[in-house]
């Protein structure tokens, strides 16, 4: 793949990198070079408050964005800012330059939070521009010149708010990186369960339906070939028919759609010998809540099939003004049998997907044993449902 396809922008580190900011200690040089050539009294001293500068400054960054123990960073700079302000009221205007230095400190350093009053600058600006604030008044009480006196304030003040704000870019570009990956597996995870689910309810149905059919041969290949033939042809049938449905699962397909689900049940109900009656009232139904519907016709069909050892089906669909019901009831036993005992509880794992789907479009789905009557599975969707809101 060619470099750089797939990216709107360039590439950004996960974290800020201190190296970037090492360099600017030089600022500080000339300050260093008069100490050396003996402008401060004593000198020795000025030196050892320029080193430990020096090595408070360095330090601060690294343990910031390259130890295992960043908080520890927060006490070095409370170190140097003592150093630098010590520094500047012992020594005079000639210690100038460190405050900029800090002030860079601060704003990589200090975490892009608001204060907790929730009113004023987030804290690395807020600091920022007390930092300035504590150069400009060292150099009013020490009688500098006005201009002295701008350029103390000016000078710490553009260059932290600089740095903080492009650090803080850095870190938001690293949040939304992250928020990406973690949405595209998100993404991953949802195509996944949909799959899954569209595998249950597309084969689920059709394999009972073969099953019950093969049955059917099985008894009558002796009694009546021809028969046996033809109950072949339709397995056969509907073999392909189901293999059509997997490939149009995996582009993309999610439904048949609530009429030809119904024209399915009626004839899968009937192979299984269980009498089927359907009642439909209303105006049509709209497209996204039809295809939903359907899948529920799929799925209560399959379990009547299954489990309910009935002779009667009952499948009900009322179309109303703001939704659509469709109910799916037998005459059998009312308990699914033949699921484990961990899956009746839970209601299936088929039911568990359905009602997945039904809650993602808006809708609802009641099922459960009714007392003399059988199971009855009941959903309710909007008419403004949309089969892709499913995950």
């Amino acid at each position: 793949m060619a470099h750089g396809a797939g990216r709107a922008f360039p590439e950004v580190p996960d974290r800020p990198s201190p190296a970037s900011l090492y360099p600017w200690i030089f600022i500080a040089s000339g300050t260093v070079s008069d100490a050396i050539n003996g402008e401060f009294h004593p000198a020795w001293l000025a030196i050892a408050g320029l080193a430990a500068f020096a090595i408070l400054y360095v330090g601060t960054l690294w343990v910031r964005w390259r130890s295992s123990r960043p908080r520890t960073s927060y006490w070095l700079l409370a170190a140097l800012g003592a150093v630098t302000v010590a520094l500047s009221i012992g020594f005079g205007q000639g210690m100038a330059a460190l405050f900029p230095l800090l002030s860079i400190a601060c704003g990589a350093v200090l975490p892009w939070v608001m204060p907790k009053s929730g009113h004023g600058p987030p804290v690395p600006l807020l600091v920022v521009f007390i930092v300035a604030a504590v150069s400009m008044l060292i150099a009013v009480a020490q009688g500098a010149s006005p201009g002295d006196i701008w350029a103390g304030w000016y000078g710490p003040a553009l260059s932290g708010l600089v740095v903080a704000i492009i650090y803080r870019f850095i870190e938001a570009v690293a949040e939304l990186r992250r928020t990406r990956e973690e949405l595209a597996r998100s993404a991953v995870d949802a195509e996944r369960l949909r799959f899954a689910r569209d595998m249950h309810d597309l084969l689920g149905h059709t394999l009972s339906v073969m099953v019950v059919k093969a049955q059917v041969t099985r008894k009558m290949v002796s009694r009546d070939p021809g028969q046996a033939e033809q109950q072949a042809m339709d397995i056969e049938e509907i073999g392909r028919g189901a293999l059509s449905e997997v490939r149009q699962a995996i582009a993309g397909y999610r439904g048949r759609g609530l009429a030809r689900e119904l024209e399915s049940a009626r004839a899968a109900l009937a192979d299984a010998g269980i009498a089927a009656e359907v009642r439909q009232d209303g105006p049509p139904v709209p497209a996204g809540a039809d295809a939903l519907l359907g899948w529920v016709v799929r799925e209560g069909v399959t379990n009547v099939i299954r489990h309910s050892g009935g002779r009667q089906c009952e499948i009900e669909v009322h179309s109303r003004s703001g939704s659509v019901t469709v109910t799916v009831r037998d005459d059998g036993g009312g308990t699914p049998a033949a699921e484990p005992a961990q899956t009746q509880s839970s209601g299936g794992h088929g039911l568990k997907g359905l009602r997945e789907r039904l809650a993602a479009g808006g809708g609802t789905l009641e099922a459960g044993p009714e007392p003399g009557r059988g199971f009855c599975l009941t959903a309710t969707v909007p008419v403004q449902a949309r089969e892709g809101a499913c995950p």
